[in-house]
């Protein structure tokens, strides 16, 4: 029988769409809410969720560049300090290796023996460390641009659900009412899949992601039609 193993594969892309469609799916949608209660016209609520889009995509958009740019410069930061230290004080970097390893289980015998073989190459030796020492993955070079992207265009295709019943309908009321049901089973479906690309519990997922989308609605509401009255 062939064992077959399912993984998570381009994990940073499939973040980058839920960091995205949630913000874009959830905030626009509050935001409609809020100004149906407070106004008469379509044309209103659709200016002010627009200009959110925009705001927002760009914004999201731009957060997601600066943890990209972040992440590589950090990354080399690292790696450049690793090579100063194999380099002045290799002993003390084997010795590091040597607890590494120690901590795996390995005996004293085999620690020496995997430490000075891993020694002989500088840049496997430096990798090592990098990835066992430090926790850390070389990120992608592209990532910044590529995150922006995803994220801010997610953010944009999220936030147009909400608006397009007020597209269609003659009041704001009446666009929200639609509106809710549209966003809420696109919220609960996202969750769904959300959760099932990341091995967590399917329906506890999609409920949370949509109740979430609820509430902050329902206080944007609540919130306008206080003020207005």
């Amino acid at each position: 029988m062939v064992h077959t193993e399912n993984h998570l594969r381009n994990s940073d892309f499939i973040t980058d769409i839920v960091i995205g469609m949630s913000d874009g799916l959830t905030v626009p949608f509050a935001l409609a809410a809020g100004v149906s209660s407070a106004v008469s016209s379509n044309d209103i609520v659709i200016t002010a969720g627009v200009a959110e889009i925009i705001a927002g995509a760009i914004a999201m958009g731009l957060g997601g560049y600066l943890a990209g740019k972040t992440e590589v410069e950090h990354y080399h930061s690292e790696l450049k300090r690793e090579w100063e230290e194999v380099e002045t004080v290799p002993e003390k970097e084997k010795q590091e290796v040597k607890i590494i390893f120690q901590d795996y289980g390995f005996s004293e015998e085999s620690q020496h023996m995997l430490v000075e073989e891993l020694a002989k190459d500088k840049q496997k030796w430096v990798d090592f460390m990098m990835k066992f020492e430090l926790g850390l993955e070389k990120p992608n070079e592209n990532r910044a641009a590529k995150s922006a992207l995803t994220i801010g265009l997610s953010y944009a295709v999220g936030g147009i659900i909400p608006l397009i019943p007020y597209f269609l309908t003659s009041s704001p009321i009446e666009g929200l009412k639609i509106s809710a049901i549209v966003t809420l089973f696109c919220l609960f479906t996202f969750g769904y899949f959300k959760s099932k690309a990341t091995g967590q519990p399917v329906l506890k997922g999609a409920l949370k992601v949509m109740l979430i989308g609820a509430a902050a609605a329902a206080a944007a509401f609540t919130v306008a039609k206080l003020f207005g009255s």
